[in-house]
């Protein structure tokens, strides 16, 4: 076969242009364009390192600041409920003062209104007393015809009072 016959005068010859090809296509791509990817590719990365520690220390930095603002919250939420006992301590103060001078007035008015109903039934006691003893004079005088001075009379009563 003629083409078999062939391939050994144009092995050498196509082996000869390959290798001036790869070589040409080496030193183009591999001598110059790859570094520049390279060099690329290596700028990239180094951005991205960048920016990913920028974001960290930005996120270092907000958690710090968050931790200071809960540390101030914290501390104005102690100092409020610390006002707010401060001011339920003043107003059971307040309101137990109020209440003593109530009971004041109120234990002063119940004295004199016991000294009151006390000088009431005295004198209702007293007017019973005279109502009966008049009663009694009038029974005994329509019953018995005798007449009962009023002192008698009174001694009678109060006597019959003192046992009933």
């Amino acid at each position: 076969m003629p083409q078999i016959a062939q391939l050994a005068e144009t092995f050498s010859s196509q082996i000869f242009w390959l290798l001036v090809f790869f070589g040409i296509t080496f030193f183009l791509i591999g001598r110059g364009m790859v570094p520049k990817v390279m060099g690329t590719v290596a700028l990239r990365d180094k951005q991205i390192a960048d920016d990913l520690a920028a974001a960290q220390g930005a996120r270092d930095a907000a958690d710090e600041q968050e931790e200071a603002w809960r540390e101030r919250e914290n501390a104005n939420r102690a100092a409020a409920q610390a006002l707010i006992a401060e001011s339920k301590a003043k107003a059971a103060k307040a309101s137990e003062k109020k209440l003593s001078a109530a009971q004041k007035r109120l234990d002063t008015k119940l004295a004199k209104a016991e000294t009151e109903i006390e000088a009431a039934r005295t004198a209702a006691m007293a007017e019973v007393e005279g109502v009966a003893a008049e009663a009694t004079q009038d029974i005994v005088a329509r019953l018995a015809g005798a007449t009962v001075d009023k002192r008698t009379a009174r001694s009678a009563v109060k006597k019959a009072l003192a046992h009933g």
